[in-house]
């Protein structure tokens, strides 16, 4: 299976990623974790992309794309992959379509969790508050709202003219999220 788990920050993705992945037995592979990973190894690429994400904004796609290529040829994501965070500009979609073709593969589906805007932004500052998330501000939460909105809510027209779109409410306990995804899916052919 592969599949794109998408919605704006705090809507639940890196959570949800985690109960997807293991029912389907493929690599949850976010870019998120990807880039903090990086960012506290103080590796080169972490100290570019902490620049970008200290300001609420996406890191080049230059960078991105190499991750997320390397990251899916690992031997792990043969059988599929769940992608968390990516693809999150429609440069990036090119990318990712010529990334899949490549391997003779194709997407299997795009779930994209939808949460209203003033939940989201108590989520992500609660979430702050337990994790201690420096980059978590309310001015840094709302900025990368409206990048998304910018940037990446127009994939969402690219993936429902595939007809690979499939939409879950993100409200609620997290195991009726879990429950309304895995019901979503229950029903798209694997590849």
């Amino acid at each position: 299976m592969r599949l794109i788990l998408m919605g704006p920050p705090g809507a639940g993705k890196g959570t949800q990623a985690k109960f997807v992945a293991e029912r389907f037995g493929v690599p949850a592979i976010s870019t998120g974790d990807i880039f903090r990973a990086n960012v506290s190894r103080g590796t080169e690429l972490g100290i570019e992309a902490k620049r970008f994400m200290d300001a609420g904004e996406y890191v080049p796609d230059e960078i991105t794309n190499k991750m997320v290529r390397n990251r899916i040829d690992e031997p792990d994501a043969q059988p599929g992959f769940l992608l968390d965070g990516y693809p999150r500009t429609l440069a990036q979609v090119e990318e990712l379509d010529g990334m899949i073709k490549f391997t003779g593969h194709a997407l299997d589906a795009v779930v994209v969790l939808t949460v209203n805007q003033d939940e989201l932004v108590q989520r992500l500052l609660q979430r702050a508050q337990v994790e201690g998330r420096a980059d978590d501000t309310e001015e840094v939460i709302r900025r990368r709202q409206e990048v998304y909105a910018e940037q990446t809510e127009p994939l969402i027209d690219v993936y429902r003219d595939r007809n690979l779109l499939i939409e879950v409410d993100g409200q609620g306990e997290v195991s009726e999220v879990t429950d309304r995804i895995f019901a979503a899916l229950s029903s798209v052919p694997q590849s």
